[in-house]
């Protein structure tokens, strides 16, 4: 047993010492802070209706417990997948896989890390939901059980079940990494937007949401006196607030059903992982080794006769960045699996075929989102594979070596969408095609800065993974590509922002090659 907690407490520290973690944690407190709107805020989160609740303790607590099951369901798979992976790198997996620690412990340790670091995020943005209604509060007082209550029951089994995913996922799939993150971000969709009001389904959702938005839907349909389903939307609305109505909301009371289905849906997470247990490889996956003769070769030429050194030809340098473009072209191309491109394929012909108004804002996000795991890694695999002190002492690693990483990066991105540029070619729609041309840049700048800046890819990872489910939902200021209409200035404003992505990356990199 003091082994068994011993991993746990470990894995945990290392964790919350990285540096994803800290940024993580900074990009939910950032966008924790918006999840109760300011009082002259022109947005709002949750809105029933022209409705919206009295800033008192049950609609702050009940609130930010949503937000927080959802917005943290949504990244915080991508911050703790990869965990055995990374044993397995470390040569960690070995040393534990040598000690008498049960497949079961090992992979239960790994949740209930899981789980803690998500835990502690929770708590967090928590303790921020009463700051803000100290702040923003109606002249309501303080009652702490309308913040417990809802956390408890609503983003706490849901960090669980998360928790339980990424090692479920990454058992299944192994090492195909691109598998995972985009079996996970269909499985998310599919779970949140599942509609389903039977009140008998609500425990049914590993979320906990359902039932407290269908509570505050019941409490604007008795006060506006309307049979008819209500107009619920939580995400970020913008825009139409001087028409919103106050109502008062003072929580709700969960079903003993309800409360005894959280519970389940840890004690499921357990069998689950139970389950899968016999298909953990306990970090004995044999690797092919290529037969190397010991003898060495004694190069030798017709009739024995000694080879002349200055008749050899010469070398040359070629100090030119287009080798290097064609080989990080071909690093990116042959990065996975070689099937997975018939998926992309897929995805280019309907960009050919689809109308525009579906290809555009739909297809391609989720086309450039397929390409995460060959962008992830883009300028931060040299240090991933420890070859970096190599390759940052080659000729001008910044003009030549981070250039053409950024300029294969671009290209990729580009071709993919080629379809789609040469349709609205002709059309004559110049201005969308440079939205898609800065877009693509963006991306790439953004996988490259946070690659550089992290010295690894799970920055990048969850946020270009909020990003496209931003874009799904379409939020308007995470729109990268042009996707919804926008004025002039939008592109102008995504031409400054990724210029300032490109010089952080370069003088990143820059005082990396310093040091």
């Amino acid at each position: 047993m003091k082994t068994f907690l011993s991993t746990i407490k470990f894995d945990y520290l290392q964790r919350v010492r990285s540096y994803s973690f800290l940024i993580t944690l900074c990009i939910s407190l950032a966008v924790a802070y918006t999840f109760v709107p300011e009082p002259n805020a022109n947005y709002s989160t949750i809105r029933i209706a022209d409705h919206v609740g009295y800033y008192n303790a049950a609609w702050f607590g009940y609130v930010t417990a949503i937000m927080t099951s959802i917005f943290l369901s949504l990244i915080g798979f991508y911050l703790v997948n990869g965990s055995i992976n990374k044993d397995l790198t470390t040569k960690i997996g070995h040393i534990t896989a040598s000690t008498r620690i049960t497949n079961f412990k090992y992979l239960l340790s790994k949740v209930l890390s899981n789980f803690l670091v998500l835990v502690t995020i929770v708590f967090i943005v928590f303790l921020m939901s009463i700051i803000l209604f100290y702040l923003y509060n109606d002249g309501y007082s303080l009652k702490i059980l309308d913040f417990l209550i809802p956390y408890l029951l609503v983003p706490i089994p849901a960090m669980f079940f998360i928790a339980v995913l990424a090692i479920i996922f990454e058992i299944v799939f192994r090492k195909y990494s691109v598998l995972q993150n985009i079996g996970f971000f269909f499985l998310f969709s599919a779970l949140v937007f599942s509609a389903n009001n039977d009140k008998s389904q609500f425990a049914l959702d590993p979320f906990g949401t359902k039932i407290v938005m269908h509570q505050m839907e019941e409490t604007v349909r008795s006060i506006i006196k309307v049979d008819e389903k209500t107009d619920l939307s939580i995400g970020y609305a913008i825009g139409n607030i001087k028409e919103t109505k106050k109502f008062e909301f003072n929580g709700i009371s969960f079903s003993t059903v309800f409360i005894l289905s959280r519970f389940i849906w840890v004690l499921l997470g357990m069998m689950m992982i139970m389950t899968v247990t016999p298909l953990f490889h306990r970090f004995s996956i044999k690797e092919k080794l290529r037969s190397i003769s010991l003898t060495p070769k004694i190069l030798k030429t017709q009739n024995n006769q000694e080879i002349i050194v200055s008749e050899l030809k010469k070398s040359t340098t070629n100090y030119g960045i287009i080798s290097l473009v064609k080989t990080e072209l071909m690093l990116l191309f042959r990065k996975g699996k070689r099937w997975l491109w018939i998926i992309n394929i897929i995805g280019v012909i309907s960009l050919a075929i689809a109308p525009i108004n579906i290809a555009y804002p739909l297809i391609l996000p989720v086309l450039w989102f397929l390409q995460v795991h060959r962008l992830s890694e883009i300028s931060s695999k040299e240090i991933y594979n420890n070859v970096h002190h190599i390759t940052f002492t080659s000729y001008k690693p910044l003009s030549r070596l981070l250039s053409s990483q950024l300029i294969a990066g671009t290209i990729l991105m580009l071709s993919l969408a080629s379809p789609l540029i040469i349709r609205l070619f002709i059309t004559f729609d110049l201005l969308s095609n440079a939205h898609i041309i800065i877009g693509s840049i963006f991306i790439v700048l953004l996988a490259s800065t946070s690659g550089i800046l992290t010295k690894g890819k799970k920055l990048f990872e969850i946020v270009f993974f909020m990003i496209t489910y931003a874009n799904m939902n379409k939020i308007p200021f995470t729109d990268y590509f042009g996707g919804l209409d926008h004025n002039n200035n939008y592109i102008v404003s995504l031409t400054i922002i990724t210029f300032v992505l490109g010089m952080i990356a370069f003088l990143t990199r820059r005082h990396q090659l310093k040091n």
